[in-house]
């Protein structure tokens, strides 16, 4: 199979295959997570603007029509640096944003499921953004102090008022995700999920049975912990970061990767890992952690 390569000589994430997301959004099935193009400890600006932007640039270059972001990145750089740098949007271009962290500092993440601080948070991303609808709203955590109907209940009605067309859920359970089913359709997940955290394996497998998109968090930290990820990086000449995206991909047709980088290098490196087809062996053996 000859790889697809961009007017730069190179890999696109066409390899990948593509994916539906709410059944009417189709992308390339390697995204682009948007966290790292902000400052140390997903606080302020990055160090350089500019190269922030040409990173972005550069992965709709190589065919990433998948971007996530949140407005608790930054806060609120991450979604201002994409439009800066990508609007007026190419018409395939699918961007996906959370509400429902509040950021105090570096590092620092509390969870804030209010009614009212979800509205005003679409409504700032829809501002920041230059959207008049995000095509992929996800709510960023549950918050204990809410009942998550609540929460979910505001998001329903900011999707009647169109300016959400799809509802997503991050860092949830299946019982919170069988809560909000109950009074809106729900297209994604996005938890995190890696070579050394398999904690939402049993919501991986949900996704494909019942055609859900699961964005994994996090999904190259610890490559280096599993042997079956360095084998296979000796034998394909790859990276463990590549490798680890291709298992990804192959671990289930309904994972969307979103690795996030502010380098192009790293990102043409994650890109190419769309055009890496592991054996079953391998899959197995990663998955297995052997």
């Amino acid at each position: 199979m000859m790889t697809e390569i961009s007017r730069a000589g190179t890999a696109t994430a066409s390899p990948a295959g593509t994916l539906d997301v709410g059944g009417d959004l189709t992308v390339n099935r390697l995204g682009f997570g948007a966290m790292r193009i902000t400052g140390p400890g997903v606080w302020g600006d990055p160090p350089d603007r500019e190269q922030a932007k040409a990173v972005l640039r550069r992965a709709l270059e190589l065919g990433v029509n998948f971007i996530d972001t949140a407005d608790a990145y930054g806060p609120d750089v991450s979604e201002t640096l994409i439009a800066e740098a990508l609007s007026p949007y190419p018409d395939d271009l699918v961007i996906a944003t959370k509400g429902g962290l509040v950021r105090s500092g570096p590092g620092r993440w509390k969870a804030d499921g209010r009614p009212d601080h979800l509205r005003a948070a679409c409504e700032g991303s829809l501002r920041r953004l230059k959207l008049d609808q995000i095509p992929l709203y996800q709510f960023h955590r549950p918050d204990p102090t809410v009942p998550l109907a609540d929460s979910i209940e505001t998001l329903v009605a900011l999707k009647n008022e169109g300016k959400i067309r799809h509802i997503g859920l991050s860092n949830v359970t299946e019982t919170q995700l069988r809560e909000a089913q109950q009074l809106v359709p729900i297209v994604s997940i996005q938890n995190r999920y890696n070579v050394s955290d398999r904690s939402s394996e049993d919501l991986v497998d949900l996704c494909e049975q019942e055609q859900l998109v699961f964005l994994p968090w996090a999904p190259i930290q610890d490559a280096g912990a599993n042997p079956a990820v360095s084998a296979a990086a000796a034998h394909h000449g790859a990276t463990l970061h590549q490798i680890v995206c291709a298992w990804h991909l192959a671990r289930s047709p309904q994972i969307l990767p979103i690795p996030g980088t502010g380098s192009i290098g790293h990102l043409e490196e994650n890109v190419a890992a769309a055009a890496i087809r592991l054996t079953a062996e391998e899959v197995a053996a990663i998955t297995a952690g052997r």
